[in-house]
């Protein structure tokens, strides 16, 4: 009976703990904006595609650069292409680059920062060193270097923005790891002869979830201005591929002529960043109150 008191009393503070999250979460109309926001993209994503029959490759010289019309919404490019049928399709990259690049980062540098925190001695001081080395060079740099490395395109600059992204990952996910090893069961668990993996499995891995969620969300922005950003110097995706940078990179030739071809992808790109980071930050503030002002 005894033995029990302790996982008694952890799962009623956690569940107070979460009741209180949400409650401050709920208050925050930041967080129903990029709800709004953010769900939006996600049914455009799913059910757009259905909903707009035509081709996002197909080409229509006699109508290229058309501007907005009834028949053609956001008007048409230089290969006459409906530039609202791109961005709907383009939507599914959207996600696509955000979930694969930001779960590289999760699972690399979620798996180091867990096991440096929890192992320590040598694994700890040689994988944070190498953190601390990445972390001097911005982000887009290494996925720069790495993209130089594997060749542009859209499954490569996915790979460079989530390896860029590891040693963030790996810094937050250790940070939590060191909170959790210390607290009474985890400790009571590996006296009672929990193994390792155990431990990290049961212990830490459940309990280091809402640090990693309000993380993810974060990087999920980041991940995709790094890649318009390498789409827009024509390393990222590549045409005639319906990713939001790449278009931005073919409108630039017509920036005075169709201005409309700008307007749409960028508007999509601000308006899915800034969806992902309301959503990020009320998030952040509803798990801990103190950061809200930082």
């Amino acid at each position: 009976m005894a033995s029990s008191t302790p996982n008694t009393t952890t799962n009623a503070v956690d569940t107070r703990r979460m009741k209180g999250t949400l409650g401050r979460l709920i208050r925050v109309p930041s967080f129903w904006i990029g709800a709004v926001l953010v769900g939006l993209l996600v049914l455009v994503a799913l059910v757009g595609p259905a909903l707009t029959p035509g081709d996002p490759y197909a080409m229509n010289v006699r109508q290229r650069l058309q501007p907005p019309s009834p028949e053609h919404w956001l008007g048409t490019d230089e290969f006459g292409r409906d530039v609202f049928t791109r961005i709907v399709h383009g939507s599914r990259l959207t996600l696509r680059i955000g979930f694969v690049s930001v779960g590289i980062a999760l699972v690399v540098g979620g798996l180091m920062g867990v096991l440096a925190g929890f192992l320590g001695g040598w694994f700890d001081v040689v994988v944070m060193g190498l953190v601390d080395v990445l972390l001097a060079f911005p982000a887009i740099l290494l996925a720069l270097a790495i993209i130089a490395v594997l060749g542009p395109g859209l499954t490569n600059t996915m790979i460079a923005v989530g390896i860029a992204a590891v040693p963030g990952f790996a810094r937050v996910v250790r940070a939590a790891t060191l909170d959790v090893k210390e607290r009474v069961f985890v400790e009571a668990a590996r006296a009672l002869g929990g193994s390792s993996a155990h431990v990290m499995r049961r212990h830490i891995g459940t309990n280091i979830v809402s640090p990693v969620v309000v993380l993810v969300t974060l990087q999920f922005p980041i991940a995709l201005l790094s890649s318009a950003a390498l789409g827009f110097v024509g390393l990222g995706a590549q045409p005639p591929e319906p990713e939001w940078g790449a278009m931005l990179v073919s409108a630039r030739d017509y920036l005075r002529r169709a201005p409309w071809l700008v307007n749409a992808p960028g508007i999509a790109i601000v308006l899915t960043v800034l969806g992902f980071n309301l959503l990020g930050n009320a998030l952040r503030d509803a798990y801990d109150p103190t950061q809200r002002h930082a």
